[in-house]
């Protein structure tokens, strides 16, 4: 009896001895005068993975209704820190930039471009920084600079209103065919010709199989390259490859060829005294660049830069041109005041042009409120801390992940009022003619601070061009009884479920 009362004895210590541990190691150590963000209980080993669901953004979203805009999970046993309300997340990624800027060091971003991506990698110092101006300033002379060779603004609204009329070509086709089509398939090729082109110039291969191929499963990548992907916070699943892992790793090997492929051929006749798109202006910076200041790039890096442009620009908005589609069928009357605008604005006997966007303030409230409602880059791209922090008074530690929940800004009550409506009015000034600049910079959709979108201003002007010159010549609608499903699909960036009953008809003649 007494043996058996000390195996008990014993037996119950060990458990409570290991029950103290797996507390401490939980509740790490915090200077004085400061503590740990707050957050739920979650459970051993897999911590909140299953309460966040299939829609993480939405149950952080609440989460921070209970714990505040600072509020911190466990995803398997690793914690992470959720960043809520817009003035937290400015003060992190705005005031404090530098101990926000790092990227967390991630199994799912290592298949992208061999581990070589600069916006999925983890340096945040010096050569990263002199590179990602580097590609910056090489997509903004060939997107938003003047082309000196052109009548039109600058090289994106050359590209744009060519290949909006090839899309509006392609849609009527479709309606003489089929009397209808899936409007998410018909826009991603045109905006794939449109990067390719500033990427490539001529060298893109505009109607190859290949590249309409790779284009067209782009939401392999999209659904794994996601905050919250399980092979990132459990390690053990990097050995047991899901399908939708198998996809992704698929997908960017193909792609990586695919670019390879063209960048080389580009280098075989590059003549750096022509320098006409991206790819040239980064070849000839590779072989004049100094390697003294971090700038200099090799060659075969070139390809993990162009990767970084090129899916950025065509993903973005791809999603945001395909929801404005799916919205203007779902609202009539937002279309026919849009095109009430245009015919005022514009007319019929000429094609909309960047110019115009200040002319066209309800246009731009529409897309705002698209950025907004849809919210369909619900998270940035994981952070992490370069250094011990703090914020809001909690205790940061260095190399700590962290979560921006976009979707809950956007959806925050206390800034929005009704943030559920569909309203692109809310943008407008008091007398309709311009837009609320202030409320129209506090919509999140390409991030803030350091590691901000580099493609912001050519995404916002590009989705702009793309809607004016089609909503000028073309009504989009569905057949009577067909109901439009606006329920997003989480990703990376949130589809909306796929629709092949759009329709589109000319609004007048065109001669």
């Amino acid at each position: 009896m007494a043996l058996s009362q000390a195996t008990e004895l014993l037996l119950a210590s060990t458990v409570f001895c290991l029950v103290f541990w797996v507390v401490r190691a939980w509740q790490p150590w915090v200077p004085k005068g400061l503590k740990s963000p707050p957050g739920p209980w979650g459970w051993p080993l897999l911590g909140h993975v299953l309460t966040l669901g299939k829609n993480p953004h939405l149950v952080l979203a609440r989460l921070s209704q209970r714990y505040g805009d600072v509020l911190q999970i466990r995803i398997g046993s690793t914690p992470v820190l959720v960043l809520s309300g817009l003035d937290t997340i400015r003060q992190a990624l705005v005031q404090q930039g530098d101990d926000f800027k790092g990227r967390p060091d991630l199994y799912s971003f290592t298949l992208i471009t061999d581990g070589h991506s600069m916006t999925f990698s983890p340096d945040s110092g010096p050569v990263w920084a002199a590179r990602r101006r580097l590609a910056q300033n090489a997509l903004n002379t060939f997107s938003i600079a003047s082309d000196p060779a052109s009548s039109s603004s600058c090289y994106l609204e050359d590209h744009v209103r060519e290949e909006a009329e090839a899309l509006i070509s392609r849609l009527q086709e479709q309606m003489a065919e089929v009397g209808s089509f899936d409007p998410y398939n018909q826009v991603v090729l045109s905006v794939a010709k449109v990067i390719g082109a500033m990427c490539f110039g001529q060298r893109f291969p505009k109607e190859s199989e290949e590249m309409i191929s790779i284009i067209r499963n782009t939401h392999d990548f999209v659904e794994s390259a996601i905050s919250t992907n399980p092979v990132d916070f459990f390690p053990i699943l990097q050995y047991f490859p899901t399908p939708a892992l198998q996809r992704f790793k698929a997908f960017n090997q193909k792609f990586v060829q695919f670019l390879q492929k063209i960048i080389q051929e580009h280098y075989q006749d590059f003549d750096e005294n022509s320098i006409q798109d991206i790819t040239g202006a980064l070849l000839k910076h590779c072989k004049k660049g100094s390697r003294a200041n971090g700038s200099h790039i090799p060659r075969e890096k070139i390809v993990s830069l162009i990767n970084d442009i090129f899916g950025a620009g065509l993903d973005t908005v791809t999603t945001a041109i395909s929801w404005s589609l799916m919205y203007l069928v779902k609202n009539p009357e937002k279309q026919r005041k849009i095109q009430e605008e245009l015919d005022t604005v514009i007319g019929r006997a000429r094609q909309p042009q960047l110019s115009d966007r200040l002319q066209l303030p309800y246009l731009e409230a529409f897309i705002l409120e698209i950025f907004r409602h849809s919210s369909f880059v619900p998270f940035n791209l994981p952070r992490s801390t370069t250094r011990d922090t703090t914020l809001n008074g909690f205790y940061i530690p260095r190399k700590h992940f962290v979560f921006i929940n976009q979707w809950q800004v956007n959806h925050d009550q206390k800034v929005w009022g009704d943030p559920f409506e569909f309203r692109p009015e809310r943008f407008l000034t008091a007398d309709g003619t311009a837009i609320n600049k202030t409320l129209s910079e506090k919509v999140m959709i390409f991030g803030l601070g350091k590691r901000r979108c580099i493609g912001e201003v050519l995404a916002k002007w590009e989705i702009f061009l793309f809607l004016a010159i089609l909503l000028q010549q073309l009504e989009f609608s569905v057949p009577a009884g067909v109901k439009v499903d606006l329920t997003p699909i989480y990703g990376l960036t949130m589809k909306h479920p796929r629709c092949e009953h759009v329709q589109a008809r000319p609004r007048f003649s065109i001669k």
